[in-house]
């Protein structure tokens, strides 16, 4: 479908939701594209991703069949409005929707989703009741899989305020500069600008929780580089890290740079910090987010870490190494709707390779007496602290100093593991 050709903000949702289910393209991705009515363009794909699999319940139990995958984008997107989304207006909902599927299919399927979408309008009270004799992957729509692993890793309780941790609206966090501008006077300014911003609780000193609606891109300070949009999750490598003044930093998972400018930060500046990463648009994003924020002279590589030491770096050793590797992000599904329908264990043993290939890559550029912290946005133990003691098996040159993972719903943030990992 092409977006271009779309007759009306749902229409657009609708064929994003489509590519996914087709192409297993990125959500966010394809959102890059949108520029009118973006916030509800958004929240009906986000929304229809997230829900996939209690949406399809409610399908089967409004219709004989599924339908084909070409329409069940327009399905999805119509179904979330009437069943997941109170503040839309049931009629208007399914009107557009239905409109939007006459553009694009025959008249025989325009009727069949007007009666599906008419259905579980009128019968939502008894789905609902329905629904809560259903397993708690239905009702918070989360594949079994990771249900499953969660009740066995962290217990039954546990596992269901994940998955409804999961499913809360994310918040948006900004951690600030403080060389720059300070929580009082930043606060202030957010005041006058009509914006109610709070600390955040985990770290209140540097973080703080912007109003939903609001784009950091309008908070004063921005083009200032009072500020970066990040979890407060996120700095905890950087705290155990410690990195400290004069030091040599190597960043070597780098973009967007959030954890570089609090590196950064900490040490007065980026002048013996060197920042890695490994695809073109993102090392784009890094640089522009460092011209921001004022620390352009950073030395900035392109290189896979995982292929070996990256170009630039041989037989250079530093201080401390941050490995932000990537992950399975099971920790961060609040934020990325599509990432709970990605997980599997056979993707989780790749990319536990993966890591473990950035960790031996990473391991060869510390000095000796020098760290490394190896971080994830992960909850699984095998990409976690079984990671760590398997590696340290292999490693008895490296000795585990201390690690920490974050708990969603315990915690306030968004999930993560870190690990420091001293060379003797």
């Amino acid at each position: 479908m092409n977006l271009h050709k779309a007759i009306n903000s749902r229409d657009v949702a609708a064929g994003i939701v489509r590519r996914w289910l087709e192409k297993n393209d990125f959500p966010d991705r394809m959102m890059g594209g949108v520029t009118s009515d973006r916030a509800f363009v958004m929240e009906l794909v986000y929304g229809s991703v997230k829900w996939k699999r209690q949406l399809e319940w409610v399908m089967k139990r409004c219709a004989r069949h599924l339908p084909p995958l070409p329409l069940r984008g327009h399905v999805l997107v119509g179904l979330y409005q009437v069943f997941d989304m109170d503040t839309v207006e049931p009629y208007a909902a399914v009107h557009e929707t239905v409109a939007a599927v006459k553009a694009h299919f025959p008249q025989a399927q325009a009727d069949f989703v007007n009666a599906l979408l008419r259905r579980a309008s009128r019968e939502k009270p008894a789905l609902r009741d329905a629904l809560q004799m259903e397993s708690i992957g239905v009702r918070t729509s989360h594949p079994e899989a990771l249900v499953s692993r969660w009740a066995k890793v962290f217990g039954a309780e546990p596992a269901i305020r994940l998955c409804e941790w999961n499913n809360r609206p994310a918040q948006v966090a900004v951690r600030l500069h403080r060389s720059r501008v300070q929580m009082g006077d930043f606060l202030d300014r957010l005041a006058s600008a009509g914006i109610r911003a709070e600390p955040h609780p985990f770290q209140p000193d540097q973080f703080v929780v912007l109003p939903r609606g609001v784009a950091p891109a309008h908070v004063p300070g921005y083009e200032d580089g009072w500020f970066s949009v990040q979890d407060p999750s996120t700095i905890l490598s950087v705290q155990m890290l410690d990195p400290r003044p004069r030091e040599r930093i190597l960043d070597a998972c780098a973009a967007p740079g959030g954890k570089l400018m609090a590196i950064a930060e900490r040490m007065g500046g980026v002048e013996t910090v060197v920042a890695v990463d490994v695809h073109d648009d993102r090392i784009a994003l890094l640089r522009e987010n460092l011209e921001r924020m004022g620390l352009p002279r950073a030395e900035v590589l392109q290189g896979d870490m995982a292929a070996g030491v990256a170009p630039g770096l041989e037989g250079r050793t530093f201080d401390g190494v941050l490995l932000d590797v990537p992950c399975t992000n099971t920790g961060v599904l609040r934020r990325r709707a599509d990432a709970r329908w990605r997980f599997s264990l056979d993707g989780l043993k790749r990319i536990a390779a993966t890591q473990r290939d950035i960790l031996d890559n990473g391991a060869a550029l510390v000095r000796s007496g020098g760290r490394m912290v190896y971080s994830t946005c992960s909850l699984e133990p095998e990409e976690d602290e079984h990671q760590v003691l398997n590696w340290l098996a292999r490693h008895p040159d490296f000795a585990l100093a201390n690690e920490r993972k974050l708990f969603p719903p315990a915690d306030g943030v968004d999930g993560a593991y870190a690990a420091v990992l001293v060379r003797r």
